[in-house]
C-alpha cells in the first residue's frame, strides 16, 4: 500500500491542532480528518476519531502496525512542514 496524496489544511486558531490532512492510499482510498497536533515535545499525527457515549475517543481508522504508523506520520509531517516553509504571497 502506498500513500499517493496528502492534502494539508492549516488551522488558524491558537489551539494545539495545527492542521488537518486528507491522505489517499493507492489512488483509491482516502482517510480524512487526520490531525497534526502540537504535543508537549513534538508535533504528532492523530487519526480521525469519534467520541463514544461514555466520553472516550476511539479511532475510526488507524494503522495496524508501528511500521505503517511511522510511515504515515513521517509523510504527513513532511507535507505539513512543506506548507509551513511556504512564504505567503504578497498582496
Amino acid at each position: 500500500m502506498e500513500i499517493t496524496d496528502i492534502r494539508i489544511k492549516k488551522v488558524t486558531s491558537d489551539s494545539k491542532m495545527k492542521a488537518v490532512a486528507s491522505v489517499t492510499f493507492d489512488n483509491a482510498f482516502a482517510v480524512h480528518d487526520v490531525k497534526v497536533i502540537d504535543g508537549p515535545e513534538k508535533l504528532f499525527v492523530a487519526m480521525p476519531s469519534r467520541r463514544t457515549p461514555d466520553g472516550e475517543y476511539r479511532d475510526i481508522a488507524h494503522p495496524i502496525n508501528s511500521e505503517m504508523r511511522s510511515i504515515l506520520e513521517s509523510k504527513v509531517l513532511a507535507a505539513y512542514d512543506a506548507i509551513e516553509d511556504e512564504v505567503p504571497a504578497e498582496e
